[in-house]
């Protein structure tokens, strides 16, 4: 397994990472907890030594699942939290105050109960579950943060951006008070590249490159007819112009432009993201053995081919265009 540089954390992260929403049991359903458990280890056997997790996922069943397996390995496994909004809401939106979403009680709370649920004495990266640029300046969360970090509770500061909105994490990037962000970036969704990698770069921060596989679009499984379980949150995700048979048309059209065989669009898209070298770290959701063992593989340091990515750029899908 190939590993890279978390930006100035200075943690030497695998290049893929362990997406941990899917095993939470909660919007992605399906999973089986001694199957998530039995794909955590296997991905720790294979050189996965980045797991992201969160609070909100399962109300923190999936940090308890990360926290046993983290606690009964001998690995160093870098482990990445995340904090929810008070509001709960999602993404944020315009016009609030900051300590309505994170004020600095709230983020208190939040760290010690992914301790518990964690078991561990700190978490390497904090992050905030969404984020908006007008709170740079503004309310007590960063008093907090740093308060945190000062007791040695959390290493490091991140924010999950919201999705599709990669330049709205510019201004905290440049203040210097972020070590790593979260974002989505895939073939479909190429706009971190506009401006968001550029300031990532300037400043040292860390990416963490999520939904690589537009939760199922790059795989080639979502397609005209494809059906989800009922309050499985891709029914609502895939809906619109992001319907299942738009997506189906749009991920065919790479397969035939590269003359991929069946089942070698996820590896491109994987090996798609690891192409770009502001990219720290990518973190597929992984809720089987079979999945652990089919994504590590592409963590070898190789990419795509220049040619390969400079026709991928085609592919990009501006979402309501």
């Amino acid at each position: 397994m190939n590993e890279r540089r978390l930006g100035r954390t200075g943690l030497s992260v695998s290049e893929i990472g362990y997406g941990a929403w899917g095993i939470g049991g909660t919007l992605w359903l399906g999973a089986e907890d001694q199957e998530s458990l039995a794909a955590l280890n296997r991905a720790v056997d294979l050189g996965v030594n980045f797991i992201d997790t969160a609070l909100g996922y399962g109300n923190g069943h999936s940090e308890r699942l990360v926290g046993k397996v983290v606690r009964e390995r001998d690995e160093r496994i870098v482990v990445a939290s995340k904090i929810p909004p008070k509001n709960m809401t999602w993404p944020a939106p315009d016009g609030i105050d900051p300590d309505e979403a994170f004020p600095a009680d709230h983020v208190r709370a939040c760290t010690e109960r992914s301790l518990s649920n964690l078991g561990m004495d700190a978490i390497d990266v904090m992050q905030f579950h969404v984020w908006s640029d007008e709170w740079v300046g503004r309310g007590r969360w960063l008093e907090a943060i740093q308060a945190l970090r000062d007791e040695g509770k959390i290493r490091f500061f991140g924010v999950s951006i919201n999705d599709l909105q990669p330049s709205n994490a510019i201004k905290l990037i440049d203040t210097g008070v972020v070590d790593t962000v979260q974002v989505i970036y895939n073939i479909f969704e190429q706009a971190p590249e506009d401006e968001l990698f550029a300031a990532c770069e300037r400043n040292d921060v860390g990416v963490i490159a999520r939904v690589p596989l537009d939760e199922g679009g790059l795989t080639g499984a979502v397609k005209a007819g494809t059906t989800f379980p009922d309050g499985d949150f891709r029914n609502e995700y895939f809906s619109g112009d992001n319907s299942v048979e738009r997506t189906g048309e749009r991920a065919q059209a790479i397969v035939d432009e590269l003359g991929l065989s069946d089942g070698e669009l996820p590896e491109v898209a994987l090996r798609y993201v690891l192409s770009q070298p502001a990219v720290s770290t990518v973190i597929p959701g992984m809720r089987s053995v079979r999945n652990v063992e089919r994504n590590a593989t592409i963590g070898d340091g190789e990419g795509l081919p220049d040619s390969q990515v400079a026709a991928l750029k085609s592919h990009r899908w501006d979402r309501g265009d």
